[in-house]
């Protein structure tokens, strides 16, 4: 194993600068500063119990000294079916917050997601995890039009609905991804537009960049651009390199 480096940072708002959660003021009103490390370069153990050795080079998400894990959620997918967090266990999967009606990125979104899901065609280890942010207009039944009209096909791939309350706190709270009822926003929501990497043991996982810590994955930007207006490496590609590597854990 090679030596153990841990890196600091100054909160979330950072990523969100270099990498584009695109409602930044309100992101840095809620994260406090300080509190999130990143772990590189060596599998280890902590104190999770269910933590395993990893085998990639892909870093944990830590805060306040604890790997970042998927909270516990339970919501209705497009099928009528309960969902929780336990039936992606053993699955590497990516995490969205988006609404059906949205008008600006949510297209984006999910067609960059089915560019992944087509890239994993055969493998059942690997899913998607979508929860609505509308829950009042997306029932289970508009949820199944929308997979139909993208092309969603893979059998792990959920989009969710539920309760309001318990989808806003799961986004803010749970992975610190900017959600809100917003009236003078185009569609009536604010959301970010980056993605959540997890793998087969519940962990939010991602990459170091130039040094920089990767939390997210911009979903905005499709594949064919190939690089962001900073001129980063494109982050579609990038995520399938990093879901392709937990999925060899």
């Amino acid at each position: 194993m090679s030596k153990k480096a841990n890196y600091s940072y100054i909160g979330i708002a950072l990523t969100v600068l270099v990498f584009g959660i695109i409602f930044i003021p309100r992101i840095v009103d809620r994260v406090t500063s300080n509190d999130i490390t990143r772990e590189e370069s060596r599998s280890v153990s902590v104190s999770n119990e269910d933590r395993t050795m990893r085998t990639s080079d892909l870093a944990f998400l830590e805060i306040n000294g604890e790997a970042k894990k998927v909270p516990s959620f339970s919501f209705t997918n497009q099928d009528g079916k309960t969902i929780t967090d336990q039936d992606y266990l053993g699955k590497v999967y990516v995490i969205e917050f988006f609404f059906t009606t949205c008008p600006t990125i949510c297209p984006r979104m999910s067609s960059n997601l089915v560019e992944i899901q087509n890239t994993f065609p055969d493998n059942r280890n690997f899913g998607v995890a979508s929860f609505t942010i509308n829950p009042t207009h997306d029932t289970p039944e508009v949820l199944k039009a929308y997979a139909e009209k993208f092309g969603i096909t893979n059998p792990n791939w959920n989009l969710m609905t539920g309760d309001e309350e318990a989808i806003y706190k799961l986004a803010n709270q749970g992975f610190n991804l900017y959600t809100a009822i917003e009236a003078e926003a185009e569609g009536g929501f604010e959301h970010s537009g980056n993605f959540a990497l997890i793998d087969k043991n519940g962990f939010i996982r991602s990459r170091m960049v130039n040094g920089n810590p990767v939390i997210y994955y911009n979903g905005m930007i499709s594949e064919e651009e190939q690089v962001d207006d900073e001129g980063q490496e494109q982050q579609i590609t990038m995520l399938k390199e990093d879901i392709n590597k937990l999925l060899s854990e």
